[in-house]
């Protein structure tokens, strides 16, 4: 196992021996010898494929040895797509879905057909990160997706999934890059790093960015800046500290989604570009974020070896709104008793949205001791260990005035804005977690191997009104196992079969419901799942079969025309993955992936809901992106993908439903040096077509709501390495 010092006193390093090579060839040549012809070759390991990740277990696994389906998105595809977002980051994966995720806002995402959690889906190299922020992408090395229950790594999370950013750590690097598109946004980044010290035993890498949005939602536009720290200190050959530190400031103006018309089709004549219930008054929403976590690693032996690692989380979100719901005020929808739907004209209303200082805070605590050993001829790699994560959200009751009504064809007039006082702030929630757990990796022979691992948890939540009263307060212990067992017939193939259960934090009742913003208690899920990988080297390919069972929480309609947000029946999601990753040819790079879900619920006592395909998850959904090095012009690619997404619902009943679309992007990478510098040219040309399309057709807080992919989008950076 090797050490974690750095040092440049290792023994013989490459430079060593090519001296030691260079010296003896001009040795020979002096006494007249003649050489014969020495070749040199090297492998290009740059691309989009990825061997190993954390997201599954406590420290970086080879993917072939993961029982589990974990999608890997590197910092070479982020660039070469130019992605900005999360979404942009995760369209490369079929199984994943927006779950309302408006222009201006921080995105929500769906992963095998459930709902992440903006309190527990999220983590920064680990740690838990509250969900409520777009989080920058300049420092990341890699995004992992974990699909699938994850309770042994995170206790309490959902079914679907966990997502997890690995950041940059220091090497020698001086960067610029700078980026427009075809609406005028500007973008410059600066990515500068290396070691330092008597013995370099200290290393530094700094992230600065800004960057001017120009949304192609008119009225949209926002800016962003953003700044992050990595520091390592390689104490000794067996002590190492790694810190991160990130802030990032962002602001636009929130763009609502359209409501389905009448409740019962969707809305005509429908623009990407319009912004709805636009008044000129209205504030952007704007979001600080920090983001702080570091780790100390110490090893006792080659065989044993412990870390702690400890992060914070805060977001505040002044969240000033002008949005669309409903058509209270509207006489073609008068007679509705809650008319949380557009009229079938195509009216609305306007709210004037106020809920300002919302802060949401996560720490966590964790420290592990790993190790490896035999035992009556069994190769055993254990860790255990234990954990404290809180979780607490201080808001005010948000101020939700109508101030008018709209139509969907027509420019709404500007009203009076809300002038009255904004409530106080209190705290909302007050979650704790503790855990004690164990993962062991247990080798019969080269070909058989199991997984055998759980955690024990305690939670202690406490939700609250708006005058401070707890209305609910849940202690609850739960153990939650795992078990896995691999078998490899040859090296480079792995088959396994897996299975989990998961706690899932309680979803938080609709302003409209007769509960209105209760947190229901959590609930439990379970999941079964079986596939193979396979390395080959240059590509990876993988195929995995699961199936997820979870409590079902909806709006609940009642006789009376309201809705109460409840707990009742249960969703099963069954589905099929596909995915390959790698060099398909000597100059040809895909990563591709396909996922195939069938969704029910039951048990609801709300026949309508039962029966047929959940909301806003397709049957078929399918991704691929390629690079293809043109032979006859060095450095020179050619970028291309589509994304492909089959019909999905847009109500709960099942009587809506979006189109089928497929949507086609172009692109080039250019690699040349100007002035003696490494300079990278990149154009993508996403949504090739100009497709107009319902990329989202989730609900959120009780509401349907139907969102529209971005028109064609065109962006140009230059990247120069000094």
């Amino acid at each position: 196992m090797d050490r974690l010092y750095r040092t440049g006193h290792q023994g013989l390093s490459a430079l060593n021996l090519l001296t030691l090579g260079l010296l003896s060839a001009s040795t020979a040549l002096a006494a007249d010898t003649e050489l014969p012809a020495l070749t040199v070759t090297g492998e290009d390991t740059s691309g989009y494929q990825a061997d190993s990740a954390s997201v599954s277990g406590f420290d970086s696994t080879a993917l072939l040895d993961t029982p589990a389906s974990v999608t890997v998105i590197n910092d070479a595809l982020i660039k070469d797509q130019q992605a900005r977002l999360l979404s942009e980051v995760l369209s490369n994966d079929a199984s994943v879905g927006q779950a309302y995720a408006p222009v201006g806002y921080y995105e929500n995402f769906s992963v095998r057909g459930f709902s992440l959690n903006s309190a527990s889906s999220y983590r920064i190299n680990g740690r838990t990160i509250t969900g409520e922020q777009n989080v920058g992408l300049e420092n990341k090395q890699q995004v992992e997706l974990l699909k699938g229950l994850s309770g042994l790594e995170s206790g309490v999370s959902e079914p679907g999934g966990l997502v997890n950013y690995v950041t940059k750590r220091p090497t020698e690097v001086r960067q610029v890059t700078v980026s427009t598109d075809d609406r005028g946004s500007g973008y410059l980044a600066t990515d500068v790093g290396g070691f330092f010290g008597s013995e370099q035993q200290f290393g530094l890498r700094a992230n600065l960015a800004h960057e001017d949005i120009h949304s192609y939602v008119e009225h949209a536009n926002g800016q962003r800046d953003f700044a992050s720290l990595a520091f390592d200190w390689y104490i000794s050959p067996d002590a190492l500290l790694q810190l991160d530190a990130e802030y990032q400031t962002r602001e636009q103006r929130s763009a609502p989604g359209y409501q389905l018309l009448g409740g019962t089709q969707l809305p005509h004549h429908a623009s990407p570009k319009k912004l709805l219930a636009h008044q000129s008054g209205a504030n952007p929403v704007s979001t600080d974020a920090l983001n702080l976590n570091g780790k100390f690693e110490y090893r006792f032996s080659d065989v044993w070896k412990t870390d702690i690692s400890a992060s914070r989380s805060r977001v505040v979100i002044d969240d000033y709104s002008s949005f669309a719901w409903g058509c209270y005020g509207a006489a073609s929808c008068s007679d509705a008793t809650v008319p949380n739907y557009f009229s079938p004209e195509g009216d609305y209303d306007i709210y004037d949205f106020r809920s300002p200082d919302d802060t949401r805070r996560n720490d966590e605590l964790q420290a592990i001791l790993s190790g490896h050993f035999d035992i009556a001829g069994l190769g055993h790699e254990l860790t255990v260990g234990t954990s404290a994560f809180r979780r607490v959200v201080d808001k005010r009751d948000p101020i939700n005035v109508m101030i008018g009504s709209a139509n969907i064809d027509r420019e709404p007039a500007d009203f009076a804005r809300y002038e009255g006082p904004i409530n106080d702030s209190r705290r909302r929630l007050d979650s704790r977690q503790y855990g004690l757990f164990f993962n062991d990796r247990i080798s019969f022979n080269q070909q058989w191997q199991t997984v055998l691992g759980g955690r024990a948890v305690r939670l202690d939540e406490e939700t609250f009104d708006s005058q401070g009263e707890t209305t609910r307060h849940t202690r609850r212990y739960e153990f939650l196992p795992q078990a896995a067992l691999i078998y490899k017939p040859v090296q480079n193939l792995s088959l396994y079969t897996r299975y989990s259960k998961g706690l899932s934090l309680g979803g938080e009742a609709a302003w409209f419901t007769t509960n209105a913003f209760e947190i229901l208690a959590p609930t439990v899920s379970r999941q079964i799942e079986a596939g193979v990988k396979y390395d080959g080297h240059r590509i990876n390919l993988g195929a995995a079969l699961f199936q997820t069972r979870q409590a079902y929480q909806y709006s609940r309609p009642n006789e009376d025309g309201t809705f109460t947000f409840a707990q009742q029946g249960e969703q099963k999601n069954t589905g099929l993955e596909l995915s390959a990753n790698g060099w398909a040819t000597q100059r040809l790079q895909i990563s591709a992936s396909v996922a195939a879900i069938r969704s029910r619920v039951s048990g609801t006592g709300t026949a309508a809901y039962e029966g047929h395909q959940t909301i806003n998850v397709p049957t078929l959904r399918a991704s691929l992106s390629g690079d293809y090095a043109l032979p006859w012009m060095e450095g020179l690619a050619l970028l291309g993908g589509v994304q492909y997404s089959a019909s999905k619902y847009a109500s709960q009943v099942g009587e809506v439903e979006t189109g089928a679309y497929a949507i086609f992007n172009v692109g080039s990478r250019f690699s040349t040096r100007i002035d003696g510098y490494e300079t990278v040219f990149r154009l993508t040309v996403d949504n090739l077509f100009d497709k107009h399309y319902w990329r989202d057709a989730g609900e959120y807080m009780g509401d349907d709501y139907v969102f529209q992919g971005a028109p064609l989008t065109a962006r140009l950076s230059a990247s120069v390495n000094f």
